[in-house]
């Protein structure tokens, strides 16, 4: 008998989370340009999930948003606060310009909503340390998107450096380089330039390689030292503030050196171009990108160090932030992880700006 109600309570238990797995999420998009666009359509291609709900101050972008959702027939929104007063709406994604991110997450929360927030999380200190405080009070859940921190290989890459394959890491080596500039008249362009909007491009774009040295190093920056501004495209387009080409020192806190450079003038056929990240540790060296080892010795044989990973399926950190509001799991990239990325990006552009060695101890952060 007591196996018999152990085998029914079993399958009833499996029942219930295989409803709570697919429970419907109602979620409303901040935001519908080409990212909130992309999140949007990779929302609905997962089980259990309904648009209810979009805004945005461009009419073009928010009709082509409605006509791709309406078989979930959305209410549209010019003003996001009338989005976030909405009952049938469990989530928010918001991918709007920068410098909105931090104040409308924190609406979002404060309305009792789940959000997924575009990175960067804030482009100031001020901005993310009031996020913290918000997200931190808050019974929802806060995923960032970092969604790198969500591809499978890099996963089992960076474990395997966490696990010791190249030693202690001593040093990283990494960078963004591009062979053009990003488009002057693309939809992001009129505000991308505007440093005071983008938090430059360390901000909004390198933020994504920072976190990535960030999770393999397993630390935060103490201090950064740099160069840079705009050294091609000069005035290019109109008044423009964002740098086009930088290079950053930091030093982190368990004493790991970090050596980032960016470009938006490297040659097509001229080696080296892309990004990589090149870990240095006591035992050699790991291409994580290519997810090799290197030892040390000179003759040894490099090592591959993942063959294969699962197969990915739709926009898995969209899938993790989805199983985060049903099943209480983790985010994939939580308010620390979104908060220590931009404050890095922060780090870097200060020592830029002011020419001299920025220190963390600065920001008065508490993460």
């Amino acid at each position: 008998m007591q196996r018999r109600h152990f085998l029914v309570a079993t399958a009833a238990s499996l029942r219930a989370l295989a409803r709570q797995e697919q429970a419907t999420v109602r979620a409303g998009f901040i935001g519908t340009g080409n990212r909130g666009f992309y999140l949007m359509r990779a929302f609905m291609s997962l089980p259990g999930a309904r648009v209810t709900a979009l805004c945005d101050i461009k009419a073009d972008r928010l009709d082509k948003a409605a006509t791709a959702a309406a078989d979930h027939q959305p209410a549209t929104f010019a003003d996001y606060r009338r989005l976030l007063e909405q009952r049938d709406l469990d989530a928010v994604f918001i991918a709007t310009p920068c410098d909105l991110h931090a104040e409308m997450a924190i609406a979002a929360l404060q309305a009792g909503k789940h959000v997924y927030l575009e990175k960067p999380v804030g482009i100031s200190p001020a901005e993310i340390r009031d996020l913290l405080a918000a997200a931190r009070s808050a019974r929802t859940v806060l995923q960032v998107g970092q969604q790198l921190r969500s591809d499978p290989r890099l996963q089992a890459t960076i474990a395997k450096i966490h696990q010791g394959v190249a030693g202690e890491v001593i040093m990283v080596k990494a960078q963004r380089h591009a062979s053009d500039d990003l488009d002057h008249h693309g939809p992001s362009a009129d505000w991308f330039f505007d440093a005071k909007r983008s938090g430059d491009v360390i901000v909004e774009m390198a933020v994504h390689n920072l976190d990535i040295c960030n999770w393999i190093v397993r630390s935060r920056p103490e201090r950064a030292a740099g160069f840079g501004g705009v050294l091609l495209w000069k005035d290019d387009p109109p008044g423009r503030s964002s740098m086009d080409g930088y290079t950053l020192s930091y030093e982190y806190a368990n004493g790991v050196k970090l050596s980032f450079t960016q470009v938006f003038f490297h040659p097509p056929g001229l080696p080296g171009g892309g990004q990589y990240f090149y870990v240095y540790g006591t035992k050699g060296a790991v291409d994580v990108l290519a997810s090799v080892f290197y030892p040390r010795e000179r003759k040894a044989t490099p090592q591959k160090l993942v063959e294969t990973v699962p197969e990915r399926k739709g926009d898995a950190h969209i899938a993790a932030f989805l199983e985060s509001i049903r099943t209480g799991a983790p985010p994939a990239a939580d308010i620390t992880v979104g908060a220590t990325a931009a404050l890095t990006a922060i780090l870097g552009r200060e020592a830029i700006y002011q020419k001299r060695v920025t220190e963390w101890s600065e920001f008065q952060v508490d993460l």
